[in-house]
């Protein structure tokens, strides 16, 4: 475990939440944000203080940026810790979060300086603290079902790149990246390992494909 993560013990009490539709963050993952609205500058500066910690958590309706103060969120969201950050000439912060562990919100507690803030419960998914354990997918579905779906969607790749990608950068770049549906995004999130999240990427974008090809037509008699 690197000097990066979190064992258990260090895991906050406390974490502000940066609620976003149609983002989401998993464990050893890395996801580059631009902050710019003020609660949430409030925030990031919060946190460059206290750990640099912050939560990512989707709203449970599809929502443009920023989430209304009482939008409902999942329950499931995940932790991540500010490992890059810079300010721009515009006042605003480039940061990269990894990825710790995922939480269940236990209580909202009152905002703080404008940003939401929560009790994490992490004890369902203390597992995400250890190295992760090779699993068996069925990378060359899932690499055949990707093929088609970023034809489809017109997402450029760097196929050289993914080639030479474990399985699980693998996954964890397909679940993080790809524009699914906020809830689609949220099951990859909740998944219990790499091999079910595998298996759901293939499902989600063989089902895209099917969809935009159409059914076959009916034969006339």
């Amino acid at each position: 475990m690197s000097d990066d993560d979190a064992p258990a013990h260090r895991l906050p009490a406390i974490l502000p939440i940066f609620p976003l539709d149609g983002v989401t963050l998993l464990p050893r993952g890395h996801l580059p944000l631009q902050i710019f609205e003020p609660r949430y500058l409030n925030m990031i500066e919060d946190a460059l203080g206290r750990g640099r910690m912050i939560g990512m958590i989707q709203p449970r309706t599809p929502q443009e940026h920023p989430v209304r103060d009482d939008a409902q969120l999942f329950t499931v969201g995940c932790v991540g810790r500010i490992v890059s950050f810079a300010e721009s000439e515009d006042n605003r912060f480039l940061i990269t979060l990894r990825g710790i562990c995922r939480f269940r919100i236990a209580e909202e507690l009152a905002p703080q300086k404008g940003f939401r803030r929560v009790k994490p419960d992490f004890s369902s998914y203390l597992g995400d603290l250890s190295d992760p354990v090779a699993e068996a997918i069925d990378r060359d579905r899932l690499l055949a079902a990707a093929r088609g779906y970023f034809a489809i969607k017109d997402i450029s790749c760097d196929w050289n790149a993914v080639d030479n990608a474990s399985d699980e950068a693998l996954v964890l770049s397909f679940a993080m990246m790809c524009p699914f549906e906020t809830r689609e995004k949220q099951a990859l999130l909740e998944c219990h390992d790499t091999g079910q999240r595998a298996d759901l990427l293939i499902s989600l974008f063989e089902m895209a494909v099917h969809e935009t090809d159409g059914p076959a037509p009916e034969a006339w008699h």
